[in-house]
């Protein structure tokens, strides 16, 4: 018997197997479409994201027993934090105002913001199990602390689809120097879900927001040229029995040609009123400022036009703010730092929701303003606060949320959870929940198990949902 096989003969005696890989893909997908969802509320997200971990208690969890004992120790056991130099308990340098008829408590650094208190639900239950930050933005963004899993973006791309073949279902915009948190591209990845819901990163105030988006040659040579490939690799893919790497690859070709004139469209703010852009803080002599507004004014523009999941990321500020990648860390100089953070996003993120709100996108639009965790009500060193997993706040605006709610509780002190812990499986579960998707059935068949984006846990937060 002849036991020697061409690479050929393999393939084709292999087929069965690729085939039936990319059939189980597709059955899980047609199993969750066809199952019990939840009614859409919501058909976009906005995350913006407070790299570095902002303070609960000097933003959106007043507590006024820490100016009341500021200087004392504090009164119960303080578990280890990132760097261990605990000092006694520092009160908000921070004045808080209630707003709203919801007469919601917010910091004057967030003035802009409180002025929306009626559209917030506050989340001030928010716990985390890490307390690093690489490990932290990855169980933020993806439900693990480490490596490898789709992004919250990519599984709202994959839960969902394309509401426009011309612009990618989920993008990451940066701008004035601002860079990927700590974790790098991986926090944004697809994981092992079809490469073309990974994200793309869209410079917001550049001439080229992606790089290498302009044509080199005439777009009628680029089709025919494109034109060919696709049918290789489509013969290939056939070959093969079907192969999801093979079609992700054929859509992101399809989807990088039509982003040529896409992208630098709808990145073109020349269109936009003069009082627009200053709604925004576009043009501010604040350099962040403006810059940050610049991603806020993109992020409407781009779930006007369907994309799905819009991340906003911060830049560094000044002295006393955090790292590059991590600019709300400020283990000293808290409030320099704070202050300087919040001058940043506060007027910009609520132009957003005014903005929203008045092209009647606010309903169909989600927005999550979170950090990776809390900081600590008692001191690092003489003016700063380490990071704090225990108990931390989030809020979430417009897609049905239940505006004018605060929801759970931390201790008097601001440092755990007493009252209704929640997690950032939780929190993508009613993410999820106000898109349609039940995160129970949005699942990706990957190394013999069902995984999701919540992963084995997650409960919706019924009582933030209108």
């Amino acid at each position: 018997m002849n036991t020697t096989h061409s690479r050929r003969h393999f393939l084709e005696r292999t087929s069965a197997g690729f085939g039936a890989m990319a059939l189980s893909g597709m059955l899980h997908r047609d199993l969750f479409a066809a199952g019990e969802k939840p009614e859409a509320k919501a058909k976009n997200v906005i995350l913006c994201y407070m790299s570095g971990g902002f303070s609960q208690v000097d933003s959106f969890d007043p507590k006024p027993r820490l100016k009341d004992e500021h200087g004392k120790d504090m009164p119960m056991k303080v578990e280890r934090t990132q760097f261990n130099n605990n000092g006694q308990i520092l009160g908000s340098p921070f004045e808080f105002k209630n707003y709203g008829q919801s007469g919601i408590p917010v910091s004057d650094i967030f003035k802009n913001i409180g002025g929306h208190a009626d559209e917030l639900a506050v989340i001030r239950s928010m716990t985390t199990s890490v307390n690093e930050h690489a490990q932290g933005n990855f169980m933020a963004h993806s439900g693990f602390p480490f490596l490898g899993h789709p992004s919250a973006g990519a599984w709202v791309s994959y839960g969902l689809g394309s509401a426009n073949d011309n612009l990618p279902t989920y993008c990451v915009l940066q701008s004035g120097g601002a860079t990927i948190a700590h974790g790098g591209v991986g926090l944004h990845s697809s994981g092992f879900l079809p490469a073309q819901h990974q994200a793309s990163i869209l410079q917001a105030d550049k001439p080229d927001p992606v790089s290498n988006i302009k044509p080199s040659q005439a777009k009628s040579l680029q089709r025919t040229r494109l034109d060919f490939v696709k049918k290789i690799d489509k013969q290939f893919s056939s070959s093969l029995g079907g192969n999801d790497k093979v079609d992700a690859a054929i859509q992101n070709y399809e989807t990088a040609f039509n982003m040529q004139s896409a992208v630098p469209e709808i990145c073109d703010l020349s269109g936009e009123t003069e009082a627009t852009l200053k709604m925004y803080g576009i043009g501010d002599p604040n350099r962040t400022l403006s810059a940050y507004g610049t991603q806020a004014l993109l992020a409407r523009r781009l779930v006007e036009k369907g994309v799905r999941f819009v991340e906003l990321s911060c830049l560094t500020e000044g002295i006393g703010a955090g790292g590059a990648a991590n600019p709300w860390d400020q283990h000293s100089a808290v409030e320099k730092g704070h202050r300087a953070m919040a001058h940043q996003v506060d007027q910009p993120i609520a132009a957003l929701i005014t903005d929203l709100k008045s092209r009647g996108l606010l309903d169909e639009t989600l927005i999550v303003f979170t950090g990776e965790f809390g900081r600590t009500p008692f001191s690092q060193g003489s003016d700063g606060r380490d990071h704090n997993p225990y108990g931390f706040s989030v809020w979430m605006a417009g897609g049905g949320i239940k505006g004018g709610t605060i929801y759970g509780e931390t201790d008097e002190y601001g440092y755990k959870v007493v009252d209704k812990p929640k997690t950032f499986y939780d929190l993508w579960a009613t993410v999820l929940h106000q898109l349609g998707i039940n995160h129970h059935d949005l699942t990706y068949r990957y190394a013999g198990r069902d995984v999701r984006l919540t992963d084995v846990h997650g409960e919706v937060i019924q009582e933030v949902i209108s």
